[in-house]
């Protein structure tokens, strides 16, 4: 079977035969075209309702060492809490990511400042997770 699999801004054409993939072509991936919005029509002026957030605001900066989420997938376990003592390997947050646990480590001896995600989050690479001081 074929497949086109668009992945960080490339698309990649894949087949699969008897749990084999080969790659036949890769190139950038192109934005699907907007059609022209029409033409605006005169009406009424109607008071318009406040806007709803579109995401959960980002939480404040915290001083400290932020560690981040290393891949995208959900947070299955917290294994501290602010406040808390850690030293340098200790597990600190298990992230679920394609059906496997991967345990984020504290980098150092340190003390956590903040936990700025809980069980069951999605993140993303790069989403701040814990803030050490």
């Amino acid at each position: 079977m074929k497949y086109k699999v668009t992945l960080m801004g490339k698309t990649y054409e894949v087949e699969v035969e008897h749990g084999e993939a080969i790659l036949l072509d890769e190139y950038e991936a192109i934005a699907p075209v907007q059609a022209a919005p029409a033409a605006p029509v005169a009406a009424a002026p109607v008071a318009q309702a406040p806007a709803a957030p579109a995401a959960p605001a980002a939480p404040a900066a915290v001083a400290g060492e932020q560690v981040t989420s290393p891949m995208p997938g959900t947070i299955v376990k917290m294994n501290v809490k602010a406040g808390d003592s850690v030293k340098g390997g200790e597990v600190l947050a298990v992230l679920e990511a394609m059906k496997m646990e991967n345990e984020i480590m504290a980098p150092h001896d340190a003390k956590v400042v903040q936990v700025l995600v809980e069980t069951g989050a999605k993140v993303d690479t790069g989403t701040p997770i814990i803030v050490l001081g």
